[in-house]
């Protein structure tokens, strides 16, 4: 991810097994993450069973909170591609009991239809 990119708020897609490696503490004895993203110092990670948002806080990062979202509780999300002026491509996802979504930009060069594709195949068993 570029320093513009990250500034930007977009993010890049992390290889799965240091993800892994990284977060075992947090991750099922039987779980597999599918695909994790970085935004600037948060990561977003799919598995085969929940999404998992790490949102790094203060200045130094060591303070970390994990939200932790069962793809039942997902009501319905959208993906917005890029376009030739704006170059961010967005993912919304809607929760029962919240009324905003949670959303989150990705740079052009992110495949937005292979992250919706994530998404689909657990929230639509």
């Amino acid at each position: 991810m570029g320093f513009f990119d990250g500034l930007m708020g977009n993010s890049s897609e992390l290889d799965l097994a240091s993800v892994e490696k990284e977060n075992k503490e947090i991750l099922t004895e039987n779980e597999r993450v599918e695909k994790a993203y970085k935004v600037i110092r948060d990561t977003f990670i799919f598995t085969d069973k929940r999404l998992i948002l790490i949102d790094k806080q203060g200045v130094t990062g060591k303070k970390t909170e994990y939200l932790s979202i069962p793809y039942k509780s997902i009501i319905s999300f959208s993906i917005e591609t890029a376009g030739t002026f704006d170059l961010d491509a967005e993912l919304k996802i809607w929760m029962s009991g919240v009324a905003v979504p949670l959303q989150k930009k990705f740079n052009k060069s992110t495949n937005i239809y292979e992250l919706q594709r994530v998404l689909a195949k657990y929230i639509l068993k």
